[in-house]
């Protein structure tokens, strides 16, 4: 039994904004490319899957609520149906058949904006893997505008490997978890229509391959170079901190506090 509407926008909201400081905090979350993503009607976005947390950061990064595609055994437990469904999931059958498909169409007939990862499943070692034939069909047949985006830094949060996730404080220097999305140019409705299998799934991972390079440019980081000699970092007050490597931490924007030998 759906939740009513108004418990479902206080679940989405307070979810939201928890979500959003925790990940802003924890991990130093940016997001680009929103003007790509319509505010209104229905909008498809096809884009790599780097981790369990990926439809979370999603939805941080998106200008309006996603409508996200879910294992069908994930909703056997009504109570927790009810609350899957407070976030906008649509149940989907694991193979990605007919149903899931008429699935897929009947959520954009309504107007909203489906968020998919047509890779199939998390990566192994971070990088891109290539699309499952089934989202041609897909994208062939929508009416949606299509919008191809991508996810860097999940996999070093959270690898399929790991059994939790481990932070990166905004606060500290960049640990290499730090999280980015990108939204791509967003493809015009039609614009596979007359295109093969295998033209359609180079074109669309050629689209979430510039995303993905873009998500990696807006990722903080901080560059590391060699030196011959140990050094410190400068903390506020001047308390030094002995690093035991032979690196300097150069950051690629004005740090928070000083560095220096």
């Amino acid at each position: 039994m759906p939740l009513p509407r108004v418990i479902d926008w206080s679940i989405y909201n307070a979810s939201y904004w928890g979500a959003f400081t925790a990940f802003t905090l924890g991990w130093g979350f940016r997001a680009g490319g929103r003007h790509n993503l319509p505010t209104t009607g229905p909008v498809l976005i096809v884009a790599n899957h780097q981790s369990f947390l990926d439809p979370v950061i999603f939805g941080l990064a998106a200008n309006r609520p996603l409508t996200y595609l879910a294992r069908s055994s994930l909703f056997r437990n009504p109570i927790g149906a009810a609350i899957i469904r407070s976030y906008g999931a649509v149940p989907i059958d694991r193979g990605f058949g007919r149903e899931g498909l008429q699935a897929v169409f009947d959520t954009l007939d309504q107007g909203r904006a489906v968020l998919m990862f047509p890779e199939g499943e998390r990566t192994h070692d971070g990088s891109l893997q290539p699309l499952k034939p089934g989202v041609s069909l897909l994208v062939k047949r929508t009416t949606a505008t299509i919008v191809p985006a991508a996810i860097a830094g999940a996999y070093h949060t959270w690898p399929r490997q790991a059994k939790r996730p481990r932070t990166s404080p905004l606060f500290l220097p960049d640990s290499g978890r730090s999280i980015a999305i990108t939204f791509g140019e967003a493809v015009p409705a039609g614009h596979y229509r007359k295109m093969d299998r295998d033209a359609i799934i180079a074109d669309l991972e050629a689209r979430i391959a510039t995303a993905f390079h873009a998500a990696e440019k807006l990722r903080r980081k901080d560059r590391l170079t060699r030196t011959g000699s140990r050094v410190a970092v400068a903390m506020p007050r001047g308390v030094p901190v002995p690093i035991a490597y032979e690196w300097r931490r150069v950051a690629d924007r004005p740090p928070a506090f000083a560095v220096g030998e």
